[in-house]
């Protein structure tokens, strides 16, 4: 680990977790391709270049399935060796508006196909299936991706309270095991595999590393698990900037405060970025407060056109909470603040997910003059 990065005991995991999260999850979670557009890189007029790391080819279409199969699998592990081998199975559940549920019913699934071994050289191979708690209006491509991996969904209201109170009475009546989309430390590590993955391929392409990498943030488990990894490789010779909506903007005005803040009252999260709609807790927020350089907010047009964007140069179907991070990277705010003179021209954009009603989205864009 670089020498110049400083070490946080109040940090939920450490450099090593991610590490050994990538060896846990390898083989099974795809190592998802980067893409460059010199096309892209010409609109942006400022001498960047873009690097795009396309978790939307990931596995149930999003980075969340990383971080699932982590924690179903170190779930898995413990109980093997601690020699708990229940007839019934495990029970696990969630609340997601669809990424963390595709991706929790496809970990059930495939751990339930998989035989694991404890220290002993004993075999269990434990039954695991998924009860995923959703709002009432997810998007449908996302209810019919858990329907399809084999969970049951609970519908619920709209809300965090509602999503997190259902999924806490299943807990206590059902004896379920909770896996929370971002603050479970097992999820936040598996999360940060994908720029061990996005370091080095870029090394691979042009033998040299990123100066910049821009994240998307909601609930903060892919910028945490990722901003370990970057320092864990890079130290602080990476600008880590997260990418937030400016309607959901818990994340920039926790920042700012130096305190973690929630949304304010009465926010209605009406943004086109689904996605990114929990917000911070406390496992991601001191990660986030500590290691993290900077959060930029933007527009739902300037959302919409990024990802529209997208769509037609790098032929890749992205959800709109990717199109977060590309936004930043075309915006004012960043191109005037990281210019490609004071060290910044190597810029990677993680695009988190692909799970996107196309019909919907394009209707929207329309409707915007894009």
């Amino acid at each position: 680990m670089p020498e110049e990065q400083v070490q946080h005991e109040e940090h939920c995991i450490t450099f090593q977790d991610v590490l050994d999260a990538a060896s846990r999850i390898k083989g099974t979670a795809f190592q998802t391709p980067v893409m460059t557009s010199t096309s892209i890189d010409q609109l942006c007029g400022n001498g960047h270049n873009l690097f795009f790391i396309v978790e939307a080819l990931q596995r149930t279409g999003s980075c969340k399935f990383r971080g699932a199969l982590n924690s179903t699998l170190s779930m898995l592990e413990d109980l093997t060796n601690n020699g708990d081998h229940s007839q019934d199975g495990v029970h696990v559940v969630t609340h997601s508006s669809g990424n963390h549920a595709a991706a929790v019913a496809l970990a059930a699934r495939i751990a339930s196909n998989n035989a694991t071994t404890n220290s002993d050289g004993n075999e269990n191979n434990q039954s695991v299936r998924a009860t995923i708690v959703m709002p009432e209006n997810a998007p449908i491509i996302k209810v019919n991706g858990v329907n399809g991996f084999g969970g049951n969904i609970v519908f619920v209201e709209s809300t965090n309270e509602a999503r997190e109170s259902m999924a806490d009475a299943i807990v206590q009546e059902q004896g379920a095991v909770f896996i929370h989309p971002s603050e479970d430390k097992r999820v936040i590590a598996g999360q940060g595999t994908v720029c061990l993955e996005f370091i080095q391929q870029v090394r691979d392409r042009i033998d040299d590393d990123l100066d910049v990498v821009i994240i998307p943030v909601g609930g903060g488990g892919l910028a945490a698990g990722n901003t370990i990894a970057l320092r864990g490789i890079l130290g602080n010779k990476v600008k880590i900037i997260l990418a937030e909506p400016e309607v959901m903007d818990d994340a920039k005005r926790s920042k700012e405060a130096g305190k973690l803040l929630g949304h304010d009252p009465g926010n209605k999260l009406n943004s086109v970025a689904d996605g990114l709609k929990t917000t911070l807790g406390p496992n991601t927020w001191p990660i986030i407060r500590d290691l993290v350089d900077d959060i930029i907010t933007v527009s739902e047009h300037d959302i919409l056109s990024a990802t529209k964007l997208i769509w037609e140069r790098l032929k890749v179907c992205i959800e709109p909470s990717a199109g977060v991070a590309v936004a930043v990277a075309l915006g004012n705010q960043f191109t005037s603040k990281y210019t490609v003179e004071d060290g910044y021209s190597k810029v990677g954009i993680i695009l988190c997910g692909g799970n996107v009603d196309v019909l919907k989205i394009a209707k929207l864009m329309k409707e915007n003059d894009l």
